[in-house]
């Protein structure tokens, strides 16, 4: 007799990691689901921690960047299963041995047909190229959310609600269109990577714009542009003489 399946899922939703757990349980009763996670640092730390898996569950976006990130700095051996709302036509295009994608909300039948392919080639090999995958959806997984402090709580900012986002003294901040502010963990540079380069663009070293930010935009001295955003930004907001071609790229000009 088989030991029971040991699951790791890995997903930031918490009604979508209880969906998914429960579905699961329900189909595989004698299945452990040995812990859910939500971060790429947690998740690390946890695959650093214990024995890995048997199989595991993985959401593509997660609290704090890409799930792909997990794959840097721990060697994953064993099944993946991704979970995403990539487009199906796309997604089967990836769907190799040793991983496989679910689209959400999950159907019960394709988790049925996942956890059957793991237990078909629970013999086989399972490793697998992570940097091609990786490379093939890139494009198309800029992150849609940040996890926040609000007051004494946690809450999720959505990515099109962000205005801009300023650096100083090495702290960053988030403004949205309604004017609040937030601090984010992360650096300009690498927000740059992280957010889709049609809607953000970096006007200067402390300062990435969302196109829908821009108010009006005018010529200055230097062959500079001024820019009005609004909500209004702190201070005065130059594209360089250096960018101005990049940024009427980016403005389709």
């Amino acid at each position: 007799m088989k030991p029971p399946m040991q699951i790791l899922i890995i997903e930031d939703e918490i009604p979508a990691a209880r969906r998914l757990q429960k579905m699961v349980q329900e189909i595989r009763p004698q299945t452990n689901i040995l812990d859910v996670l939500d971060s790429v640092e947690g998740s690390v730390r946890w695959l650093k921690t214990f024995p890995m898996p048997d199989l595991i569950f993985m959401d593509i976006q997660i609290a704090d960047g890409l799930s792909f990130d997990i794959f840097t700095q721990v060697e994953i051996r064993v099944p993946v299963v991704f979970t995403t709302a990539f487009d199906q036509y796309a997604v089967r295009a990836f769907k190799v041995s040793a991983m496989d994608y679910l689209l959400k909300p999950i159907d019960p039948d394709e988790l049925q047909s996942a956890l059957q392919k793991f237990e078909n080639q629970q013999d086989k090999s399972t490793n697998f190229d992570i940097s091609a995958i990786k490379a093939l959806l890139q494009k198309d997984t800029y992150k849609e959310r940040f996890l926040v402090k609000s007051g004494a709580s946690l809450t999720f900012l959505s990515t099109e609600d962000i205005a801009f986002f300023l650096s100083s003294d090495g702290l960053t901040q988030a403004f949205t269109q309604a004017g609040k502010k937030y601090f984010i963990e992360h650096s300009l540079e690498d927000l740059a990577k992280m957010l889709n380069p049609k809607h953000f663009f970096r006007v200067s070293r402390g300062l990435l714009i969302q196109v829908t930010a821009i108010k009006k935009i005018h010529p200055h001295l230097n062959g500079r542009l001024k820019l009005e955003l609004s909500p209004v930004a702190p201070t005065e907001v130059f594209v360089s003489r250096e960018r101005v071609p990049d940024f009427k790229t980016w403005l389709g000009a």
